[in-house]
């Protein structure tokens, strides 16, 4: 029931940046189409990129929730890896098409118009993206869902992205200086490309099942160790994650005395501590006769 809970929470916030971005685009390319300001109308497509990646995110999500079947016997959860990396190449071509609108109106530039309208609706966005975006980054961490913690850093950048744009405009309107707007439109694109970098990497290390962090390897090693009595090793830890998914496999070395019943007991003892510490975690352990054991068997 817990997780069902947590599902739903999941995809109620995914469809909150959804209405929230189609709101924001309409208010920036209408803002942009009065003020002939480039900065604002590279907000708008930074919206529509931003539109596209939270439907995204939002069918990742909910297929991500689905049970392991006969095709995904792993589960769902790399989707959420895969919208990830999707919404940080869609965020990178969009700095790429505002850099290139960008320099085209420092070629021909031209002062905008309706610079109020233009900060108004800057300084709305981004009190509309500093709220969803907390949202999204704190149910992403408390769901541990990649593709919502992408989404909620996503538009914590649009918020930054935002108030340059509105002080932009603000200097325009002081200093009268028609450059001002393609510059501050390309320093928009550098802080979304850096974000694009950031969003790639934490996506897509996971695709290539990279092993948990450091923190988490000690947390298993630790649940590990404290059920270790003499003549008991264990090797070949491995870990990876999906999603919000972690596995865990390993070999356990145990004396040949012990019966399968205490084998097994013990395993369920480590498996269950390591899977409370660590939630969404599945524990599998292989056992084996000691190495002094094997020896003897050889001989």
């Amino acid at each position: 029931m817990q997780k069902d809970t947590l599902q739903r929470k999941k995809v109620r916030t995914a469809s909150l940046s959804i209405f929230s971005n189609i709101t924001l685009i309409i208010l920036k390319v209408t803002a942009g189409i009065f003020s002939g300001s480039v900065s604002i109308i590279s907000e708008a497509i930074h919206s529509g990129m931003d539109l596209l990646a939270s439907i995204i995110a939002f069918f990742s999500v909910k297929i991500s929730g689905m049970p392991p079947d006969k095709n995904h016997q792993y589960g769902h959860g790399k989707f959420e890896n895969v919208s990830g990396v999707i919404e940080a190449l869609l965020i990178f071509i969009a700095a790429g098409w505002i850099i290139f609108e960008a320099v085209k109106k420092i070629l021909e530039p031209a002062l905008p118009e309706s610079l109020g309208i233009g900060t108004i609706v800057m300084g709305v966005s981004a009190i509309v993206n500093f709220i969803v975006s907390r949202r999204l980054y704190n149910v992403g961490k408390e769901t541990d869902s990649v593709a919502l913690e992408a989404d909620g850093l996503h538009l914590k950048t649009d918020v930054y992205t935002s108030l340059g744009v509105a002080l932009g405009l603000l200097l325009i309107w002081v200093f009268k200086i028609a450059l001002l707007d393609p510059i501050v439109a390309i320093l928009v694109a550098m802080l979304i490309l850096r974000e694009s970098f950031v969003l790639l990497k934490k996506a897509y290390y996971p695709l290539l099942d990279t092993p948990l962090p450091e923190k988490e390897i000690s947390i298993i090693e630790k649940n590990i160790n404290k059920h270790l009595k003499p003549g008991m090793s264990y090797h070949m830890l491995r870990s990876r994650k999906a999603g919000p998914k972690r596995y865990v496999d390993l070999h356990l070395e145990v004396p040949g005395d012990i019966t399968v019943n205490e084998s097994h007991e013990l395993c369920d003892i480590i498996e269950h501590e390591i899977e409370h510490e660590l939630e969404n975690t599945e524990v599998y352990i292989h056992i084996e006769p000691c190495e002094c054991e094997k020896q003897v068997q050889k001989n």
